[in-house]
């Protein structure tokens, strides 16, 4: 894994980056640029930097875990929980959440970002470094099951 990307003449450290995600200049009414951006590189503090690589070339040159159904990359370095996300109060997202992504900055300040995606293959995918598959998920609490009824035998 290299240990920098270069964005411009910017040199970054991959240690200091948490996830990439790709970029919607269309979506970004205030952004007065022509150049061609492609990905924003969100680092540990939420901080952002722009590329015109595009987020399979960074993902690749990074080595970075690819979580295809949000979009994003994330950095196998950095510490992530995860947590089920369902909203609460007035906070009523357009989009159906159903994970939030956590991780710390380096003054130790939490971080998240909402996910699509489920837990499961969040923990799988993003903490893990695995592929979470449906069949995993259902084996899970049946394994619990027949953990459950296996009892040693009584003392005489």
């Amino acid at each position: 894994m290299t240990a920098t990307i270069t964005v411009g003449r910017r040199l970054v450290p991959i240690e200091h980056i948490a996830l990439l995600e790709p970029f919607d200049p269309i979506n970004q009414s205030r952004m007065q640029s022509d150049r061609p951006f492609q990905t924003r590189i969100l680092l540990l503090n939420r901080d952002s930097i722009l590329s015109e690589e595009p987020l399979d070339a960074l993902t690749t040159q990074c080595r970075f875990r690819a979580a295809k159904e949000d979009g994003i990359a994330t950095n196998p370095s950095v510490l992530f929980s995860v947590e089920a996300f369902e909203p609460a109060g007035e906070f009523k997202p357009t989009k159906a959440y159903r994970t939030r992504l956590l991780w710390r900055d380096q003054t130790g300040y939490a971080q998240s970002k909402l996910l699509l995606m489920t837990p499961e293959d969040a923990l799988a995918i993003i903490v893990r470094g695995t592929e979470a598959s449906p069949a995993f998920r259902k084996a899970k609490p049946s394994a619990r099951r027949s953990r459950a009824k296996t009892t040693s035998p009584a003392p005489p």
